[in-house]
């Protein structure tokens, strides 16, 4: 798996790691089981500081994505379908909430707003 880091990004690189690794699990290219890199191998392929993946994994292991076994290294948990529902539900609405203030600096009406989410979902369709 690639992880892209940005300096000119507003987050955090250890944020940033943990975001694209949210997304690779959510999205099932990293799987139940599967291995992580250990956190100093990941720490030179990127070249940054170990403690900056450290926080990565930590954040992670907290948020319930993956766990850490001594000796072993860490590992993607099995994903409860409703912790991972909450995720997605959690990601859509952090969007919507961009959207709508997008909107509103638009002069959008929320009726036009509406109309415009449905069509992006038939498209999709």
């Amino acid at each position: 798996m690639h992880i892209h880091l940005s300096n000119a990004s507003e987050k955090p690189i250890y944020e940033q790691i943990t975001i694209q690794l949210k997304e690779a699990i959510l999205a099932n290219k990293l799987q139940a089981g599967d291995a992580l890199p250990s956190i100093r191998a990941l720490a030179k392929d990127l070249k940054i500081s170990v403690m900056t993946t450290k926080r990565a994994y930590a954040d992670l292991e907290r948020d319930g994505f993956i766990e850490t076994v001594a000796g072993k290294g860490s590992f993607v948990t099995e994903r409860n379908q409703d912790f991972l529902r909450e995720e997605l539900l959690r990601q859509v609405e952090g969007h919507l909430q961009k959207a709508a203030k997008i909107a509103k600096t638009a002069g959008l009406s929320s009726e036009e707003l509406q109309e415009l989410l449905s069509i992006m979902l038939e498209e999709d369709k």
